[in-house]
């Protein structure tokens, strides 16, 4: 299995500091979820029986013609594969490494491809992944250039996977009101946005041929009760949305200014910002140490992820070990013997 953000209890195991004393920004979640509504006493009795209340909302506010609800975008990613035959798969790199892992796993012919070097890949390739916006980088692709090569792809019955899990922020880079046309599928979450990543909710935006080959690999009941309640109403709660949407952005240009502050260039969007960090395993011991759990990626797009701090508390403590780290890396370089061992390596 894959390492992920959000896992506590190896900052625990590894730093022996409880669990309340951490500030988690390993993950690019809302740290201000959506407040979850009471729910009916049924919702946890009965098995969850298919209503088209939840398909709507979600199809509405994805402006999507038709949706599939599914058990978060993860269980997407892992039965996609399962409804082709072998083929040649170029994923967008860097990008969530279960995409390449899932449908090389399923034994079709991965390569990870640069963002600058997509558009000649589609010519070479029957299925494409891309996260948009990308997951860790930030990086951004328009919505006309991703319907072009959807419309290259469908010509050999190939596809274009989208996965828009952060696009909530940037609702103008969504093409799931295209994902009608032949080989376009769009994946869409409420962990990220909303916050509400335990509820395991997603949704897939494609042709109903293929929703239906999907819902036949995924079985019954793969949404539970409680999650079909809490969908329907953070999906339709526009006032919130609109709220949360200008926190979030506010708070995204926050942090990317806090870090340019202490010298570190980074991209990303409203919940997270990304660099590639030339000292990344100390940074992360750095603010392990201080308490802040940050994902450090050791492969592929190496470097450091934040999130966002929950509170002013948090932000202070992020400010002050940023600070920290800062002062140490500048003591570094004004020792001549040290700078000359770590040549090329101070900021």
């Amino acid at each position: 299995m894959l390492e992920h953000g959000g896992n506590l209890h190896d900052a625990i195991a590894r730093f022996g500091r409880p669990r309340e004393e951490w500030i988690d920004l390993s993950t690019g979640i809302n740290p201000q979820p959506y407040p979850v509504p009471p729910l009916a006493a049924d919702a946890w009795h009965r098995l969850p029986e298919a209503s088209p209340a939840l398909a709507a909302a979600a199809a509405a506010y994805y402006g999507a013609p038709r949706v599939l609800p599914v058990a978060g975008t993860q269980a997407a990613i892992q039965a996609l594969p399962r409804l082709r035959a072998p083929a040649r798969v170029v994923v967008a790199a860097p990008a969530y490494a279960e995409h390449a892992h899932r449908w090389a796993q399923a034994g079709h012919a991965v390569r990870e491809v640069g963002h600058d070097e997509l558009g000649s890949a589609v010519a070479d390739c029957e299925v494409m992944v891309i996260c948009n916006p990308n997951n860790p980088t930030g990086a951004t692709i328009a919505p006309e250039i991703l319907l072009a090569w959807a419309g290259q792809l469908a010509l050999r019955n190939g596809w274009l996977v989208v996965d828009e899990a952060f696009g909530d922020t940037v609702p103008q880079l969504s093409v799931a009101a295209w994902s009608d046309r032949p080989g376009l599928i769009v994946l869409r979450s409420v962990g990220k946005f909303f916050g509400l990543a335990g509820l395991r909710l997603g949704f897939v935006a494609a042709q109903p041929a293929l929703l239906s080959a999907l819902s036949d690999v995924l079985g019954p009941w793969s949404v539970s009760g409680p999650a079909h309640d809490i969908g329907c109403a953070a999906l339709a709660d526009r006032s919130w949305q609109q709220a949360m949407r200008k926190h979030l952005l506010s708070a995204g240009e926050r942090l990317h200014g806090l870090l340019a502050s202490h010298a570190i260039s980074a991209s990303g969007g409203a919940l997270y910002q990304w660099w590639s960090e030339p000292h990344a395993e100390a940074f992360w011991q750095h603010m392990a140490q201080r308490g802040i759990w940050v994902r450090w990626f050791t492969r592929g797009a190496r470097g450091i992820r934040l999130g966002l701090p929950l509170d002013e508390a948090g932000w202070q403590r992020l400010e002050q070990a940023l600070a920290a780290w800062t002062a140490a890396q500048t003591g570094l370089c004004e020792k001549p013997q040290q700078a000359r061992k770590h040549r090329g390596e101070c900021p």
